[in-house]
């Protein structure tokens, strides 16, 4: 429990984090590339792809499986999501609830209800024990989450009406 007397070495990292998120840093930020800005589906579409790009890549150099699942489920997540903003009137500010996405997955159309909550509880039953649990993820976890990611974007994409946004390299 602090006691007012927390590292100056965090305290400053905080400060600057809080700088940078508060666009209060100097200079002209570098902005990720790729990612299309305006916080709409097309925001979250692009997002995707690049959780998905990273994912890959991370899984590749082997070994980092925590950090290719969590990608992963995130990648799922904003793919859902940008087609639940570009086909619907849902909105980004929506979905601030992890499982919420999947539950909107069916109720949308795009995935039939068993589909969805099956999804669902593999994100609430396997992603907190991955990241929370005291479990060792491993490569056959890592590698069938890509797997998933890779075809929820995929289908997601295709879904959505206007094409030409997804950046993925190759599904």
């Amino acid at each position: 429990m602090s006691n007012g007397s927390d590292p100056e070495s965090v305290l400053d990292a905080l400060r600057q984090a809080e700088d940078a998120f508060a666009s209060r840093s100097r200079g002209q930020p570098t902005r990720e590339g790729g990612i299309v800005s305006g916080g709409g589906w097309k925001t979250q579409l692009t997002k995707a792809c690049k959780l998905r790009e990273v994912a890959d890549i991370i899984e590749e150099q082997n070994g980092h499986y925590t950090a290719v699942i969590e990608l992963s489920f995130g990648a799922i997540e904003r793919s859902v999501e940008a087609y639940a903003v570009a086909m619907t009137d849902d909105e980004v500010s929506d979905f601030r609830d992890h499982e919420y996405s999947y539950e909107r997955a069916h109720q949308i159309g795009l995935f039939e209800e068993e589909t969805a909550t099956d999804m669902r509880d593999l994100y609430s039953e396997n992603r907190t024990e991955s990241y929370y649990g005291g479990g060792q993820p491993t490569d056959h976890q890592a590698t069938a989450m890509t797997a998933l990611a890779r075809a929820v974007h995929k289908f997601a994409v295709n879904q959505i009406r206007e094409g030409g946004i997804c950046i993925c390299e190759s599904d």
